[in-house]
């Protein structure tokens, strides 16, 4: 969404408040930082253990006097989070218009991803406008009943941001840990696979990694802590992989963009890699972003150990399967989602977006 309040910024017609729900407030400055937007609306929400109904309910309590204060022409929310659910239901509440964005990912099993295919849903149910990053997802929408003059294409914001974090001169510890060796980055934090699928995963990650010292993996570990114990008791002490904290966005965009390749349970990772041609293996059984693993550049490895380990040798053994993976395109965005988004705002009409992976 940074790059989205940058470009509505830059309009002189529009005005712009940003509202931050103040979760996992260190990575959030970082990231903030790097775009320079700074919230005008901090909410202050995040507690140690709360739960998704301390999250909805929040959320919702806390914008209720927010909204009611600015009454503002239009509010935006992204993609599947709780929080993106409740800011849209407390707009229902007080009759304001709604503009999704990153509308139609759908995964077609309302608990997977839990509970964010339900979030994304419910939010298609509330909105005035719906930015559709590709052509597959406006498909959905319209299927579900979405009136088509309400969808518009736009390629993935995720892309526009690669804009603002990427840079040439880039230096980390992670890189000079990794050395010569091809550096793999491997995240897992999905709340339907915490338990025995986490712990597969990882298993599958060990071994693998302890029959490949060429490679060196670089885990970034979720805060929640139940994700961090499954990793520590499976990936602890092995001299290739290193567990560090979770990375903000330009860490991670550029550590990306240096890798060979990536393993994740994330749905902006998946967009992240195929728009740097970075191969990814998706840890997980089914995903509501189809279109990079018809193009060619993801590929769903599922959660069992035994598939992980197949899925994650056969990209580090076969050349060629990487390569092909490597060059097979993005399909998620041209960079210009951000102004596309804005002149709808603007003037009710999108500049054209051809989608060139459109899996249709």
């Amino acid at each position: 969404m940074c790059p989205l309040a940058a470009e509505l910024r830059r309009r002189p017609g529009l005005r712009v408040t940003v509202c931050a729900t103040g979760q996992h407030r260190e990575l959030l400055r970082n990231t903030l930082e790097v775009f320079g937007v700074r919230p005008d609306v901090d909410l202050d929400l995040m507690r140690p253990g709360q739960s998704l109904f301390d999250v909805t309910a929040g959320v919702l309590t806390a914008l209720r006097p927010v909204l009611a204060a600015a009454r503002p022409d239009l509010v935006l929310v992204h993609g599947d989070t709780a929080t993106a659910f409740a800011a849209a239901l407390a707009c229902f509440y007080l009759d304001i218009p709604l503009g999704h964005v990153e509308a139609g990912l759908r995964s077609g099993e309302p608990r997977r991803p839990f509970p964010e295919e339900f979030n994304r849903r419910a939010v298609s149910l509330l909105a005035s406008f719906h930015f559709a990053p590709t052509q597959t997802a406006a498909a959905n929408l319209r299927r579900e009943g979405i009136a088509p003059e309400r969808i518009f294409v736009t390629g993935n914001t995720v892309v526009d941001a690669l804009r603002y974090t990427l840079r040439e001169d880039y230096s980390h510890p992670i890189l000079d840990w990794a050395g010569r060796r091809r550096l793999i980055i491997v995240t897992a934090h999905r709340r339907e696979s915490i338990g025995a699928p986490m712990r597969g995963i990882f298993r599958a990650v060990r071994r693998v990694m302890e029959a490949h010292p060429d490679c060196a993996a670089a885990v970034p570990v979720h805060p929640n802590p139940a994700v961090g114990e499954l990793a520590a008791a499976e990936l602890d002490g092995c001299a290739n992989i290193l567990l560090t904290a979770p990375a903000d966005a330009a860490d991670c965009h550029n550590l990306e963009a240096r890798c060979w390749c990536c393993l994740t349970d994330s749905g902006g990772m998946q967009e992240e890699c195929a728009a740097l041609g970075r191969p990814v293996l998706v840890l997980r059984d089914v995903t509501e972003r189809p279109e990079g693993v018809a193009c060619g550049a993801a590929r769903l490895a599922g959660t069992a150990e035994e598939d992980v380990f197949r899925s994650f040798s056969r990209l580090l053994e076969d050349r060629e399967v990487y390569i092909k993976m490597s060059k097979a395109g993005n399909p998620y965005g041209d960079g210009r989602a951000c102004e596309r988004i804005a002149d709808v705002i603007e003037t009710g009409r999108c500049r054209p977006y051809i989608d060139h992976n459109n899996i249709m």
